[in-house]
């Protein structure tokens, strides 16, 4: 029997899908504006930052970047950096706070165009329509591991770094850790203070220091107009999009990650993953051009804030230049798994996005949205939450609140053109 709610779905002026920070922002502009919305999320709010963070997980911006909307960092310590307990915490008083409209364990399985306007928003709890959509999921869905994992040993544990707890939930045994993003360094170091054997496969992250000339150095950057740049201003335009972000640590209070210094202590580096052929991994011999390339960019933000400091003429501490601790001696190609012992591997190279369930003609070869400032070419579709969707801080908490005003207060006036379409119709 055909229900009555798929002859008639439950309708929305606006459905957003996704109930991370970025959801709930968008949530709430839209009460402010007093526009009536419901936010879908499958598993429950904030779902990330619960399931998919280690224990020793720290933030590596800090505190006082944590600017939600509505709802600012009001603790004691706003130049520290908040841990894994107290970003739920933060997360609870935001959602409390916003009392969104929200249902949680509904899955988003397609959302689609109708003809006679709007969207059609089919899910695990039904069929909804609306007519506008925010989609507020994130551009980290598909965790990356690469098709030679297939062929690894048998006995050798392998894990994606949004698996990755502490190191006492991994079998006994060396580790290897490919990726040296901010994930892969921190995962690194972690296991690395805790006394493991650490393997780690380098690639192509830029790094950059915590504190410089007497400061963080997210102070300088922030004085400077850093984050305020759009892409549109940036001068690498979209392709900014495609940056890693720079490995750091806010653990215990912030400092730099050198992985040099690391190598110095024992863990082994090598360069970028390239194959697999009996329980033996090839490596590209570019381990110390990757070193190199990584501090020129972690001695370049320094040197652009010397620039600021004297231009400006700020007394402040004299800086210095970072000179490499260590150097590799040889270049290694191989590593063979079962010599060295490894027992579990942590990939720790990303996420792919996967908008499969938006049915639109709004993505490029990749997979990723086009869009300006998170609205697309189709009328009535939006993104939010994604990196650099326009600043540095797009999708962090320090930047969503202004990309979710901006948004919202652009599907505000494309509702009210809207609202007036059938009486221009009509008049004429």
């Amino acid at each position: 029997m055909t229900s009555l709610k798929s002859i008639h779905p439950e309708h929305h002026s606006v459905i957003i899908v996704g109930g991370g920070q970025a959801g709930l922002s968008a949530s709430y502009y839209l009460q402010q504006m007093g526009i009536e919305h419901v936010l879908l999320e499958k598993h429950d709010l904030t779902h990330a930052w619960r399931t998919q963070r280690w224990d020793a997980f720290s933030l590596v911006t800090p505190n006082w970047q944590c600017a939600l909307p509505g709802y600012p960092y009001a603790g004691n310590d706003p130049h520290g950096f908040m841990k894994r307990d107290e970003i739920i915490a933060y997360l609870d008083g935001f959602i409390d706070a916003v009392k969104a409209p929200a249902r949680t364990g509904v899955s988003v399985q397609r959302v689609s165009p109708r003809p006679q306007g709007g969207y059609a928003v089919q899910t695990s709890a039904g069929e909804f329509s609306a007519d506008q959509v925010i989609i507020a999921s994130g551009g980290y869905h598909t965790p990356i591991i690469p098709r030679l994992a297939e062929r690894l040993p048998a006995n050798i544990a392998q894990i994606h770094s949004e698996q990755y707890r502490n190191p006492q939930q991994l079998p006994a045994g060396n580790v290897l850790v490919v990726g040296s993003g901010q994930s892969g360094a921190q995962i690194a170091e972690d296991l690395h203070l805790a006394g493991r054997k650490v393997y780690l496969a380098v690639g192509d992250a830029p790094r950059c220091a915590r504190f410089h000339r007497g400061r963080e150095v997210v102070d300088w950057l922030a004085d400077m107009g850093y984050y305020d740049i759009g892409v549109d201003q940036h001068p690498l335009r979209e392709g900014v999009r495609d940056n890693t972000n720079h490995y750091v640590t806010g653990r215990d209070g912030g400092r730099d990650i050198d992985l040099r210094q690391f190598a110095r202590e024992g863990m082994e580096l090598f360069g970028l993953l390239t194959g697999l052929d009996d329980g033996v991994l090839r490596f590209q011999p570019d381990l110390a051009a990757k070193l190199d390339a990584a501090d020129a960019v972690y001695n370049r933000i320094n040197a652009s804030i010397d620039h600021y400091i004297a231009e400006n003429a700020i007394d402040a501490p004299p800086g210095k230049v970072y000179q490499p601790v260590w150097q590799p001696e040889q270049e290694r190609k191989q590593l063979d798994l079962a010599a060295a012992g490894i027992s579990t591997i942590i990939w720790c190279i990303g996420f792919a996005p996967d908008f499969a369930y938006v049915d639109a003609s709004v993505f490029n070869g990749r997979g990723h949205p086009v869009h300006k400032r998170g609205i697309t070419a189709q009328a009535g579709l939006y993104f939010l939450g994604l990196p650099w969707l326009h600043t540095w801080g797009s999708g962090r908490f320090s930047g969503i609140a202004r990309d979710a005003e901006y948004l919202v207060r652009h599907l505000s006036q494309n509702q009210d053109a809207r609202a007036q379409l059938p009486l221009q119709i009509h008049h004429s």
